[in-house]
């Protein structure tokens, strides 16, 4: 899922815009994210988001494609930042957009890339912008709905808890 990045102090090299800049830009165009489909022997990791956008929901972990950055690049850091892991990125996987996020008033239109990945090494564990972590077969109720959908079509049909 999309990640509200903390606010750079200033421009950095993959940060290449102030804060204000970077905010007034991404609430007029697309942000272009990863979502990190990790896939172990028993199922899914998906988190529970403890911040905003979707507060108390499961999703996939997934982050904003920083300037510069290869997105095989991006799923990698996303992974070690939000589940504490090193993946093996296996592939994308599809695309997910987020419509109910816009019209209930986040300031953008995140549009992500999913891969596929699997640990290589580390131990799964939710970071600070997560309160819970599982692992998961079916889509669990509470899910984002645009990756309730997305993990459903994978899946191969609906699916619930």
């Amino acid at each position: 899922m999309v990640d509200v990045l903390p606010p750079p102090v200033g421009p950095t090299a993959d940060r290449p815009l102030p804060p204000a800049e970077f905010a007034a830009i991404y609430a007029r165009v697309p942000r272009l994210t990863v979502e990190v489909v990790v896939t172990t022997p028993t199922g899914v990791v998906l988190t529970r988001r403890s911040i905003e956008p979707c507060r108390g929901r499961w999703h996939i972990p997934g982050g904003t494609v920083h300037f510069g950055e290869l997105l095989p690049d991006a799923v990698r850091r996303v992974a070690r930042a939000e589940l504490g892991v090193e993946v093996d990125v296996l592939g994308m996987i599809g695309y997910i957009e987020y419509p109910s996020l816009h019209r209930g008033g986040y300031p953008g239109w995140p549009v992500g890339v999913a891969f596929e990945a699997a640990v290589l090494t580390g131990r799964l564990a939710a970071a600070e912008q997560a309160d819970e972590i599982g692992t998961f077969r079916r889509v669990p109720d509470g899910t984002i709905p645009e990756q309730a959908a997305f993990l459903e079509r994978w899946w191969g049909g609906p699916s619930t808890t």
